[in-house]
């Protein structure tokens, strides 16, 4: 296991007994004192808390509790408290891959123990406030008379002290997979209808409910982010909102029968996170919802290694190619239809000859992998028909040489990337599971992208549910035990598991990049999904498309990448992920080699991460140090509007001298009209350089600075 570096653990502990004791408010500051959580019983022993930063609200007093099915009291009031803790915890700890090197968890925590007195039952609310917001969750200890019990309804509140700028996607039980919507918090009801874009499953549950990770920014310049940390064995919280008196309400994804959580006493519910600052870029720095996650659970972690990878992928997601390799079947049963006899359908992606294609492109540019996609019989008929038996992860198409692939990745040193599409046919998945991940181990398959493309089966069931949650970790730690990393689409979205289990190296869970080619997204879309999405863990975004123009891909589609190409090269460093793809075609980054370069030389493991401006929806820069190097690399992003991005070199060791190859937006650039307009210069920086810098609508630029001698720098102008 990898060792925790502990800088220091203070316990102290703080006992009031007695159960006749009257219930007095009681608060708890952070660390350095500016975050303030109040804890209260109000007077029908209804648990309620508030919090502050700063001396300003941030959540007003908001009542806490669970409405029990079938139960005439449920947890809701009638609550005493028989104890409290308080204890300070602070340590440093290196996660196997990240952002930064090592991370401070650092925090004061209350546990108070209440006792309904009509029941005789006993429940544990957990504060922990740290630097940059409170995370609580519920205890439930083991006890006479509370074992088994459904959760109907959570009845945690967030009450918000004004209408808030929101950006928001819709609630929904199956899917993440929107553009954000910025609005005030009194106009979600009626923007609600229009943010609904089609998917191939969705279900919306209201007019005002959304989805965490939920970013708001008040009229005072507070940044509210709320979400969940350590979600296990329990559904996935949204958040409904009563837009009269604008508090939010936790509200759990629903099991096909309508029950938010099954529980057995001992449990806990996921923690409730409100993370705040009057600071944009520390809302992007907070390691909160980490912290909150169990340390490492796999002894050996030597295995798990950021990856670079290229594949067929994005040729199918244009329609230049497809999954099936034969237009002759309507329907598929596997062992029964007879595939070497069909006619190939000439579209299919995943052949032996364009794999080896993709391989000899990753091999000459140093990619660690090759993703297939569509390699796997059962794509005819695999979508929309609650088909239970589509795949069996094991049997390739007759014009994928599986073992012809294997032999020839590996005498190019690039490793293959396997592709594990359950059609939300999750029983199916679960029966796969051991056979599959052993198959990968015996052919050199070290990682795995899974997919949950559909409605769920067994039917009825939710994407989000406590099921499918619990589905979701099942493949994760069974593949731990087969040393295979996870790449997670269409699944729950993060919550910081990956503190926990880091084999989980990457999810979807978000719109990515696949849409601009559905007809696009918007062009700040990657302006927000730092403050929102990837609070709980890297996103597997796909970026790195140089071809704006989609029908020029494929004839029939006349999607538009709704970016340029300097902000395409920036998503390598503002989209954090140890995943990273370089997802065009190669005969477009072919076209362009000297933008190219950027995305060879970027890393992906991280020793430090500066955020050096931020504003949601707006812009993001964002300066990383690669782990073991002495290189940084700088992404801006930019939204609608062109803007001047001026940031300083000071993070740079002071007696070096570094060249800083510059990848921008040309004057002319913009996202629509000119999207392929760049500029690259070379300069000579230092710790006292500054940089004035021009990024289009929808732009952005990449910065690679490496360390240099005098020799190296000769002819290059100093900036």
């Amino acid at each position: 296991m990898r060792k925790l570096k502990m800088k220091q653990l203070l316990i102290i502990t703080c006992l009031w007994l007695g159960f006749t004791a009257p219930a007095v408010a009681q608060k708890v500051a952070s660390p350095n004192g500016e975050v303030q959580m109040q804890f209260e019983l109000l007077e029908d022993g209804t648990p309620a808390y508030s919090l502050s930063y700063k001396g300003k609200p941030v959540v007003k007093t908001s009542t806490l509790g669970f409405k029990i099915k079938d139960d005439e009291h449920s947890l809701l009031n009638d609550f005493e408290v028989i104890e409290r803790e308080e204890s300070q915890f602070d340590e440093t700890w290196e996660p196997v891959w990240g952002e930064e090197s090592e991370i401070l968890n650092k925090y004061n925590e209350l546990a108070v123990v209440l006792n309904q007195k009509s029941t005789n039952r006993e429940m544990i609310i957990r504060f922990r406030v740290f630097n940059d917001g409170l995370g609580f969750r519920y205890e439930f200890p083991q006890q006479q008379n509370l074992g088994h019990f459904i959760v109907e309804d959570e009845k945690t509140q967030f009450a918000m002290t004004g209408d808030h700028t929101a950006f928001w996607i819709p609630g929904d039980y199956d899917t993440q997979e929107y553009d954000y919507i910025e609005s005030k918090l009194s106009e979600i009801r009626g923007e609600m209808e229009g943010s609904i874009t089609d998917n191939l499953s969705q279900t919306s549950f209201s007019d005002t409910g959304v989805q965490t990770s939920l970013l708001m920014k008040t009229d005072e310049g507070l940044y509210i982010n709320l979400h969940e940390a350590a979600l296990l064995d329990y559904s996935a919280m949204h958040l409904e909102l009563d837009d009269e008196n604008m508090i939010f309400e936790s509200w759990l994804t629903p099991d096909v029968t309508g029950n938010k959580a099954y529980m057995i006493a001992p449990a806990k519910t996921p923690w409730r996170t409100i993370i705040v600052s009057d600071d944009a870029r520390d809302i992007l720095a907070s390691r909160m919802t980490y912290n909150l996650n169990d340390p490492v659970a796999i002894d050996d972690t030597s295995w798990i290694k950021p990856v670079k990878y290229v594949g067929v992928w994005w040729e199918m997601i244009t329609g230049k190619s497809s999954w099936h390799y034969t237009n002759d079947f309507p329907a598929v049963k596997l062992g029964e239809t007879d595939y070497e006899n069909a006619t190939p359908n000439d579209t299919h992606g995943a052949t032996t000859k364009n794999v080896k294609r993709y391989i000899d492109f990753a091999a000459k540019h140093g990619f660690d992998g090759v993703l297939v996609e569509g390699w796997n019989i059962g794509w005819e008929d695999w979508f929309g028909n609650s088909k239970d038996y589509v795949f069996d992860f094991m049997t390739p198409y007759p014009d994928f040489d599986l073992e012809e692939v294997r032999d020839y990745a590996k005498s190019k040193g690039v490793e293959m990337i396997m592709h594990h599409e359950t059609s939300s046919s999750v029983r199916n998945y679960e029966r796969h599971l051991d056979s599959a991940y052993q198959f990968m181990k015996d052919h050199g398959y070290n990682a795995v992208k899974s997919g949950y493309v559909g409605d769920i089966l067994p039917r009825g069931e939710n994407h989000y549910s406590q099921w499918l949650v619990d589905h979701y970790q099942y493949a994760i730690e069974k593949a731990a035990d087969y040393e295979i990393m996870v790449n997670a689409h269409e699944a729950v979205r993060p919550t910081g598991i990956a503190r926990t289990w880091p084999n989980l190296i990457g999810n979807e869970s978000a719109r990515g990049t696949e849409y601009q080619a559905f007809g696009g997204s918007k062009p700040n879309h990657v302006t927000v999904l730092p403050f929102t999405r990837l609070i709980g863990g890297p996103m597997d975004y796909t970026p790195g498309i140089f071809e704006m123009d989609i029908s020029k891909v494929n004839p029939e589609n006349e999607s538009w990448v709704n970016s340029t190409i300097a902000n395409q090269l920036a998503l390598y460093v503002t989209m954090y992920s140890p995943l990273q793809m370089a997802a065009d075609l190669p005969e477009n980054y072919e076209r362009f080699m000297d933008a190219f370069q950027f995305i060879k030389d970027v890393g992906m493991d991280w020793q430090k991460s500066l955020y050096l401006e931020a504003e949601p929806g707006d812009y993001i820069t964002i300066a990383r140090k690669e782990k073991g190097t002495n290189d940084w690399f700088v992404g801006n992003v930019n939204g609608e509007q062109p803007r001047t991005s001026k940031i300083k070199f000071d993070f740079l060791d002071g007696d070096k001298t570094y060249i800083a190859t510059i990848y921008s937006d040309a004057k002319d650039a913009h996202y629509k009209d000119n999207p392929q307009a760049y500029e690259i210069k070379k300069v000579v920086v230092n710790n006292k350089s500054k940089l004035s810098q021009r990024s289009a609508a929808g732009g952005g630029y990449a910065i690679s600075i490496m360390e240099a001698d005098k020799s190296e720098t000769r002819g290059l102008r100093k900036l």
